[in-house]
């Protein structure tokens, strides 16, 4: 569910006119609703009342400090994955008690701050990573928290590019390799370890790759357990699939009684990681028809937004539905035509949609790329040397900026050019 909706003619993000935001903020322009983000927060929290999990909000998704506080004053913790993703959470507001840590590649000044500010803990996705934590937790002359992230050979049944938890993928620590770390716990004198971790993929639809991983780490917590291994908590990541398309991902409440039963068996404290299924659908990408444009075999709707804006259709062959803002009963019945929706940068993979049908449009209208909010504006960039997209925030009939859009200046404000001998 997402707060924009047609009111006769018009697409609204909660009660303001999306073709308003887009006359006043110009295009490419990212909107975001308040109600729709922390609502779908609100949904899981509630789906796991009984067991009360510390859900911590995956940064990468969508990293805007105004996302980031609206869900830390919800109660939410935040899942990164850089020492930048660090520096917003602490920006934010986040307490640091509520921060965890993934990355297979966390580099020794990441490490080094991350422990001084005292987060929650790591999670560890390598034997080396751990020493180092250890030596560097050492120089500090502290202990730090870390979660073994477990690699459960599961199938996530997603795309190839965003499965994480099969023994081919870079992430986490096979169960034999896991077991034999912890039992030479001792080793390491400044590291507390002290939860697992897994994490088996992204936009996963169904209940059953969770469980059938959470199952495989509970077995193995028991084994651990017989040992006499005490562990404090475990992470379930997050991965939970939305609607881009014709998909039929769970609700909050059933992925809920899917898992839960199962996650009782644990007797740990409960970490959650999801990104995409709360922010996924909380924000579109408007953008502006530059020209109509037919070929005797193709017709394009060529528009101010490209692959720089929203990588997704080109990098993984993303679906994502495209609406006008303005709907009328003449685009009604003129019925639709199918067109290859396109941007304006120099590379053949930049397109938003292939041979979609779509109502007629004209030059200077305004679109709607549906469900854009997670891994959009975050993994925009400056190809062709655009300047990134402003972002909006509606709540209620207000709409706030939230982040500026771009300039000339902005895009060679760290260059230098040296004066060459």
């Amino acid at each position: 569910m997402h707060d924009f909706t047609y009111r006769g003619n018009l697409l609204y993000c909660e009660k303001v006119k999306v073709r308003d935001l887009a006359e006043r903020y110009g295009t490419p322009l990212y909107i975001y609703s308040y109600h729709t983000l922390t609502g779908h927060f609100l949904k899981l929290r509630r789906a796991f009342s009984d067991i009360r999990p510390l859900i911590c909000y995956s940064v990468k998704a969508n990293s805007n400090l105004a996302i980031l506080k609206a869900l830390v004053e919800q109660g939410a913790g935040l899942d990164i994955v850089s020492g930048g993703e660090l520096y917003r959470a602490l920006k934010a507001g986040c307490p640091p008690e509520r921060i965890v840590y993934a990355s297979v590649g966390k580099t020794s000044s990441e490490i080094e701050e991350a422990i001084r500010r005292k987060i929650l803990f790591f999670n560890v996705e390598s034997l080396p990573e751990l020493e180092h934590i250890n030596r560097i937790a050492g120089k500090l002359k502290t202990r730090t928290k870390v979660a073994i992230r477990i690699n459960p050979d599961v199938e996530a049944r997603t795309h190839a590019f965003i499965t994480t938890g099969k023994i081919t993928n870079k992430f986490g620590i096979d169960l034999k390799t896991a077991h034999g770390i912890l039992m030479l716990r001792g080793k390491f004198a400044h590291v507390d370890i002290a939860g697992l971790h897994i994490h088996i993929g992204s936009q996963i639809t169904e209940g059953t790759p969770f469980a059938a991983a959470i199952r495989r780490v509970i077995v193995f917590i028991g084994v651990l357990r017989r040992e006499g291994i005490a562990l404090e908590y475990l992470n379930i990541g997050g991965g939970l699939g939305i609607v881009y398309s014709k998909e039929t991902p769970q609700t909050a409440d059933e992925f809920a009684g899917t898992v839960l039963p199962v996650l009782k068996k644990s007797g740990l404290k409960i970490i959650m990681e999801p990104g995409r299924f709360i922010v996924g659908s909380a924000g579109i990408l408007a953008v502006k028809v530059l020209y109509v444009k037919k070929t005797p075999l193709k017709k394009f709707i060529i528009t101010d937004g490209g692959m720089n804006d929203l990588i997704r259709p080109a990098l993984y062959g993303a679906h994502h539905e495209i609406l006008p803002l303005y709907v009328t009963h003449e685009h009604e019945n003129m019925g639709t035509r199918k067109f290859d929706i396109v941007g304006p940068i120099c590379e053949s993979g930049d397109f938003f949609a292939k041979e979609r049908p779509m109502p007629p449009v004209r030059e200077g209208d305004f679109l709607a790329v549906m469900t854009a909010g997670a891994y959009g504006f975050s993994m925009s960039s400056n190809y062709n040397s655009r300047p990134r997209a402003a972002e909006v925030m509606v709540k209620g009939g207000r709409a706030y900026l939230i982040r500026s859009r771009e300039t000339y200046p902005d895009l060679t404000a760290q260059e230098v050019i040296p004066e060459y001998v």
